[in-house]
């Protein structure tokens, strides 16, 4: 049976050049809304080697989130935050996982990174409001179908173009951005979201602004400032 550390060092190997291990130690991640995007986000963190994620959410699972989120039947009724965190202890129970069964309370101390999932604009834009001067690297994910937009800002990159995108409720689309929705759209986006993170613990540059309309097969990727 191999050691906590063995375990660790061996299973991280194939990545070490390309996820700074070092870089993820002492790091906090914050999730927040374990949705379709979050859940997979936060099991992608946990996979690459995150040590210390936390988990935001006040939501229940239900039925079609089996389909749409990759939760398991057993899942059903239960926290989302408890049973993305039992999830994630499961690969690795040495990653400590906070579970916080609430919604996003700026009172709250957070990571210095966080992921974004949640499903309105008018929530984005009050979480971003109270903690852009508190994070050093913020993704947002979104989805309506096969569509995906991830939205990034490190640093200076993103700082301007991000508020651009908090469009008031009256010109959204109608329905929530989950409401018709695929996992593997929510995986798609999510990696995406990680490749960022990825690159901005290896101190390059990312992308602000990147959508991935999958049945037309467009991609369109943007560093504006």
């Amino acid at each position: 049976m191999p050691t906590t550390s063995s375990f660790e060092t061996d299973r991280l190997v194939r990545q070490q050049e390309l996820v700074p291990g070092p870089a993820l130690a002492q790091l906090i991640v914050t999730v927040i809304g374990v949705g379709a995007i979050g859940r997979q986000a936060a099991l992608q963190l946990a996979a690459i080697g995150v040590r210390h994620i936390q988990l935001v959410d006040f939501d229940a699972v239900d039925e079609t989130n089996v389909t749409t989120q990759g939760y398991l039947a057993s899942d059903v009724g239960q926290p989302k935050v408890q049973a993305t965190k039992r999830a994630i202890q499961s690969r690795d129970p040495t990653i400590d996982v906070e579970a916080i069964e609430d919604r996003y309370r700026p009172r709250r101390d957070y990571g210095e990174a966080v992921f974004c999932g949640v499903d309105s604009i008018a929530v984005r834009a009050t979480i971003w409001r109270s903690i852009r001067s508190r994070c050093r690297f913020w993704a947002d994910g979104r989805m309506l179908g096969e569509t995906m937009r991830v939205l990034v800002v490190a640093g200076e990159v993103g700082y301007q173009h991000y508020p651009q995108t908090l469009f008031a409720a009256s010109e959204a689309e109608p329905g929530r951005c989950t409401a018709h929705s695929t996992i593997y759209t929510a995986n798609i986006a999510a990696g995406l979201m990680i490749h960022q993170f990825a690159r901005y613990l290896r101190r390059q540059e990312v992308d602000a602004d990147t959508t991935f309309n999958l049945l037309a097969g467009e991609l369109v990727v943007s560093r504006a400032e």
